[in-house]
């Protein structure tokens, strides 16, 4: 069969906070071939990457991604990656072509899954998948006292882990810090596994990122996440040689598997943390598990976004026993709880599965997404290269 068409959707809520919440507008991908079709989300500002997909062309290593994507076979798993391989190739150049072949390449597995009645990690090699750990992913409170309550609810829904991220986290003092990190580790209670997201905060300063080490310790936090941007390898190293026990973690900033590689190799981090919506898709983040396995690193999903995103960054990792943990976001805006009919929800034992069902295992709520649906018209050398489609 051969790919058909190729769409994206700009849907947003109706008004956007100034907050670390990426669960506030989505980029939806819809795939047709044949009687098929499948679906993927871009972890992206969703005009831009509409507009890597229909750009005029530039030059030859600069051309826009549809032109890559339609028209091509789509049989079995090797033709994703031949794809994947040419949107790479012939928009080298096109900086945000790495968002959009990532939700592209997500609904290429499902739909080829949908084809051939099996989920996406049988695709990919695996003969089960095990069950993960869900982690209450939340964003610092304005005060300890928010801090402290969040931490108390995410005890209280049964999590045994739970993430604070963002925010006010590096922003003010040390010792203002240090009360957000005591307010959330009395929260979680004793047992509870307490994670930290600075959200590049400090940059490349390693001496900012160091003086809070004492807190954390203290916290008996498992990871920092993030303290500098993805390619501040020398200060993730440094900062790792003395941190310990915390661990560093990072990865979701990666748009290709080399920038994961390099964290591992070069940043000494002991988590590896993927977005199948950034990196280039399930395909990608796949490999880097691989890697990580055969370097003593722990794969972690990354994902704040929908359930449709959520089964794709379980994928790539799903039959891999020792990596447990799962990025579970527990503050979505309506529009993200509404992207799916179906909901990857906790078992009896409070842990979570990739769904065993055909593709990814989720059906978009078209009807309920409709509301949301931005509409766009993009015009260049007089002639419309995107107007919304029909949902």
């Amino acid at each position: 069969m051969r790919i058909e068409s190729v769409d994206m959707f700009y849907l947003s809520m109706p008004e956007i906070e100034d907050i670390g919440d990426g669960s506030q507008d989505a980029c939806l991908v819809r795939l047709r071939a044949g009687d098929y079709v499948g679906w993927g989300e871009c972890e992206s500002s969703p005009l831009p990457t509409i507009a890597a997909l229909v750009t005029p062309w530039s030059h030859s290593a600069c051309k826009p991604v549809r032109d890559a994507v339609l028209g091509q076979r789509l049989d079995d798993v090797a033709d994703i990656a031949r794809i994947a391989a040419k949107v790479r190739a012939d928009s080298l150049d096109l900086l945000q072509a790495d968002h959009a072949l990532s939700g592209i390449e997500a609904a290429m597995w499902d739909l080829l899954g949908k084809r051939l009645s099996e989920p996406v990690y049988r695709l990919l090699g695996y003969p089960c998948a095990y069950a993960k750990m869900p982690y209450a992913s939340v964003l610092f409170g304005d005060t300890p006292q928010e801090t402290l309550e969040k931490a108390r609810q995410a005890r209280a829904q049964g999590f045994r882990a739970a993430k604070f991220g963002w925010e006010v986290f590096g922003r003010g003092t040390v010792a203002e810090d240090a009360d957000h990190l005591v307010a959330a580790r009395e929260g979680l209670g004793p047992e509870g596994m307490l994670l930290i997201d600075a959200g590049t905060v400090w940059r490349d300063d390693l001496e900012a990122a160091a003086q809070r080490i004492p807190a954390l310790q203290a916290a008996r936090v498992t990871w920092l996440e993030e303290p500098f941007v993805s390619g501040a390898l020398r200060e993730y190293a440094a900062l790792a040689a003395r941190c310990a026990p915390v661990k560093l973690a990072a990865g979701e900033g990666s748009h290709n598997e080399y920038m994961a590689y390099h964290l591992i190799d070069y940043g000494g981090v002991g988590y590896i943390q993927i977005d199948v919506g950034r990196i280039g898709g399930i395909g990608a983040a796949k490999r880097v598990a691989d890697y990580a396995q055969a370097r003593g690193v722990t794969y972690v999903n990354h994902t704040f976004t929908s359930h449709l995103a959520l089964s794709a960054s379980l994928q790539p990792y799903a039959g891999v026993a020792q990596d447990v943990l799962s990025e579970y976001p527990m503050e979505l805006k309506a529009l993200a709880r509404e992207m799916t009919v179906e909901h990857i929800e906790r078992d009896a034992e409070g842990m979570i599965h990739a769904p065993d069902r055909p593709g990814l295992g989720m059906t978009p709520n078209t009807e309920a997404l409709r509301k949301y649906l931005v509409d766009v018209e993009i015009r260049a050398k007089g002639e419309v290269r995107y107007r919304t489609p029909e949902l």
